[in-house]
C-alpha cells in the first residue's frame, strides 16, 4: 500500500513551491519521498523529480506540431499520458515499495473539473498500483480579499471535489502574504469555514461589475451552501508548524496514520476521530528531529 498526494490548483497557486517544500519537510520526518512532475509546461523545477513527463512528451513539441495554444497543448499531453499510462506505471513500480509520492499536476483547472483524462490517469494508478492518494487543492489566499473571486474559488473547489472523487483537502496557500492585498471583509475563519455566504451579498453589490449578476451570484452561493462540502486549511510553506498541521490532515484523509498500526477497530476509530494534537510522531527520535531541525525553514526561505 502506497500513500501520496495529488497536488492541483490554478496557475500561480504555488503547486511547485508546495511540492518542493513538502518533499523537504517529509524527508525531515524520515520518509522517502519521490516527486512526480506531470506538468509538461513546468520546465524550471526547483526540486529533484523522480519521474518527469517531459521524458514522454513535451508541451513545446505538441504546440509546434499540432498548432495548439498552451491550453489545448496541455489537454493533448494529458490525453497522451492516459493512452500511455503503462509508461508511468513502469516508472512508478520501482518506487512504490518504500516511497511516499507527490504528483505535481498542471495548473489548467479544466483538467480537474471538466475533462476526464487527468481523473482517468489517477484512477488507473490507484487501481493498478494500490495507491492511497489525497487531492491537495491549492487556492491563492489573496482571492479572499475579493468577494467575487472568493465565490469563484469556492465553485472551482466544489466542482473539482465532485469530479475527482478523491479524499480532498482545499488549502489557502500563501496565507502569510494575505495582508499585502488589503483588509478582509470578515475574519479569516469566515473564509476557511465557508460560513453563511449571504453576508457576502452586500460586499458584492458594492462592485458595479458584480451588482448586475446579483441573482446569479446568490444562486451559486446557495449551491455551495447546499452541498456543504467546501472548507479550507491554511498554509504558510515557510512555517513548519503550518506545514505539519496540513500533513496531519492529509495523513488522516488517505489513511497513512493507520499504515503501521496493528490494533483493533476500536483503536482505529479513536485515532480517526482524534484532534490535530494527537500523538502523531511515532518515535521520540523523529519528534526531536522535527522540533529542532530548522533546515526546512531555511531552505524554503531561500526558495521564496
Amino acid at each position: 500500500m502506497v500513500f501520496g498526494q495529488v497536488v492541483i490548483g490554478p496557475p500561480g497557486s504555488g503547486k511547485t513551491t508546495y511540492c518542493n517544500g513538502m518533499s523537504q519537510f517529509l524527508s525531515l520526518l524520515g520518509r522517502k519521498v519521490a516527486v512526480v512532475n506531470l506538468d509538461p509546461a513546468n520546465d524550471a523545477l526547483p526540486y529533484e523529480c523522480a519521474i518527469n513527463i517531459e521524458d514522454l512528451i513535451k508541451l513545446s513539441d505538441v504546440m509546434a506540431e499540432h498548432s495548439l495554444g498552451p491550453n489545448g497543448g496541455l489537454v493533448y499531453c494529458m490525453d497522451y499520458l492516459e493512452k500511455n499510462i503503462d509508461w508511468l506505471e513502469g516508472k512508478l513500480k520501482p518506487l512504490i515499495e518504500d516511497h511516499y509520492l507527490l504528483f505535481d499536476f498542471p495548473g489548467q483547472v479544466e483538467l480537474f473539473f471538466l475533462h476526464s483524462n487527468a481523473r482517468s490517469v489517477i484512477n488507473k494508478l490507484i487501481k493498478k498500483l494500490n495507491l492511497r492518494l489525497t487531492a491537495v487543492h491549492l487556492i491563492d489566499a489573496h482571492l479572499c480579499c475579493d468577494p467575487g473571486k472568493y465565490v469563484s474559488a469556492l465553485l472551482l473547489s466544489l466542482s473539482t471535489m465532485l469530479h475527482l472523487e478523491l479524499p480532498h483537502i482545499n488549502v489557502l496557500s500563501k496565507i502569510d502574504l494575505i495582508e499585502n492585498y488589503g483588509n478582509l471583509a470578515f475574519n479569516l475563519d469566515f473564509y476557511t469555514d465557508v460560513q453563511d455566504l449571504s453576508y457576502l451579498q452586500h460586499h458584492l453589490e458594492q462592485d458595479p461589475r458584480s451588482a448586475k449578476y446579483r441573482k446569479l451570484t446568490k444562486e451559486l452561493c446557495d449551491v455551495i451552501d447546499d452541498f456543504g462540502l467546501v472548507n479550507f486549511s491554511t498554509l504558510d510553506i515557510q512555517d513548519k508548524e503550518s506545514v505539519g498541521n496540513l500533513v496531519k490532515l492529509i495523513d488522516k484523509s488517505n489513511g497513512y496514520i493507520f499504515s503501521s498500526i496493528d490494533s483493533s477497530a476500536v483503536e482505529f476509530s479513536k485515532i480517526a476521530a482524534a484532534p490535530l494534537d494527537w500523538d502523531y510522531y511515532r518515535t521520540a527520535a523523529v519528534q526531536e528531529k522535527y522540533m529542532k531541525d530548522d533546515e526546512f525553514v531555511q531552505q524554503t526561505s531561500r526558495m521564496q
